[in-house]
């Protein structure tokens, strides 16, 4: 691992290409509406809960998600680069695989991109070992990588060219299993993550003149599942409107919200064991949006651009995979069935547009190792 002297230069020249970016949230300014991801924008129409869901209704594959050099595959996150840097072009779908090309579950360290046009083909970015078990992804604003591996137990840190910048591991990380980037209209940037193991947690990297760390939440269900079988809070999805984080806990089929979370201190919120009620000096800060059926073992997420949220199940016990749309005020507004073959096919999720009109929302399909997507 660096040294902290280099960690701390990482941070800033990180910090310096946020500012020079002029970014919010996701790394790009309300201006920048081709390829700007729902993530980013934060935009939202609160008084109007309507479905976008329900407006797209062609499905379409975008390519496979099969990596060409070593035919990975099983595609876990998502993302969506926000401007044209190393090996992206702007809008370019970022995913990392899973699994190896034997298909053993959590083997994989594949990290593809694919241009957003269907026949798209996979481009090789990285095959860093420190990937092992890649599941989530989160680019910042100069489209630097940052992953969740589990089974590597670690979160690497890799530049838009894919070279490994920096290995963060240790406490306070512990199975990683969901990454976001967040940019508060008001505020410094950072990422957040969770973990699968121990107690729960939700932490948040700071970036300033070293990495520092605040465990902002922990209590989160988990079911403590090898690679295949996981189910912890993951699936997040940051609205910079608001400053609301939101976490996707499908141990316990929960949607829990983080409001004004770039404020909550380190040990704000611990979660109850019943996944319902929350303590701690920020517990006023925490609510859950939704919970119980239809989700079905949720683990993925995205943002719509009306402040929506897609949650995608992975558990159907009829072989459905499920997206269902929830609106801010935690009514089910849609459901959808993307994949009429076996359940378990909905992973990483990213929607991109500015309103309902030109709203895409992705996904990896892995019954069919196939990035897809729903649109108009």
């Amino acid at each position: 691992m660096l040294s902290l002297r280099i960690l701390g230069r990482l941070a800033v020249v990180t910090i310096a290409v946020l500012t020079a970016a002029g970014c919010r949230a996701g790394g790009m300014v309300p201006s920048q509406a081709a390829g700007a991801t729902s993530q980013s924008l934060g935009l939202a129409q609160p008084d109007k809960y309507y479905s976008i869901l329900k407006q797209l209704k062609r499905e379409v594959v975008i390519g496979s998600t099969i990596d060409p050099k070593l035919h990975q595959l099983n595609p876990y996150g998502l993302t969506v680069a926000p401007i044209t840097a190393g090996a992206f072009t702007k809008g370019d779908l970022v995913v990392c695989n899973f699994n190896d090309k034997a298909n053993v579950q959590g083997t994989g360290y594949t990290i593809v991109a694919l241009h957003p046009a269907p026949g798209s083909k996979p481009r090789l970015v990285s095959d860093d070992k420190t990937l092992v078990g890649c599941n989530a992804l989160a680019l910042g604003s100069d489209d630097t990588i940052w992953a969740a591996a589990w089974t590597a137990n670690d979160n690497p840190v890799i530049s838009s060219s894919g070279k490994l910048l920096i290995n963060i591991k240790g406490p306070p990380f512990d199975h990683p299993f969901g990454q976001v980037f967040a940019q508060p209209v008001s505020g410094s940037p950072g990422f957040y993550e969770t973990n699968a193991r121990g107690a729960g947690t939700v932490v948040r990297i700071n970036l300033g003149s070293t990495f520092t760390f605040d465990v902002i939440g922990k209590g989160f269900a988990i079911n403590r599942g090898m690679p295949g079988s996981i189910l912890a809070p993951s699936g997040l999805a940051y609205d910079a409107s608001i400053d609301t984080l939101y976490i996707v806990d499908g141990t316990n089929n929960t949607v829990v919200a983080f409001d004004k979370v770039s404020t909550i201190p380190n040990g704000g919120i611990i979660v109850e064991k019943d996944g319902m009620h929350f303590r701690g000096p920020s517990a006023s800060h925490a609510r859950v949006l939704f919970a119980g059926s239809p989700l079905n073992g949720p683990i993925s997420s995205a943002l719509l651009p009306n402040g929506n949220l897609a949650v995608g199940n992975t558990l159907n016990p009829s072989g459905q995979n499920i997206i269902v749309e929830i609106a801010r005020n935690g009514r089910v507004l849609a459901t959808r069935n993307v994949d009429k073959g076996a359940a378990g096919a909905i992973f990483g999720m990213v929607a991109t547009g500015r309103s309902a009109s030109d709203a895409k929302l992705y996904f990896n399909d892995d019954n069919t190792n196939q990035l897809r997507v729903l649109e108009r």
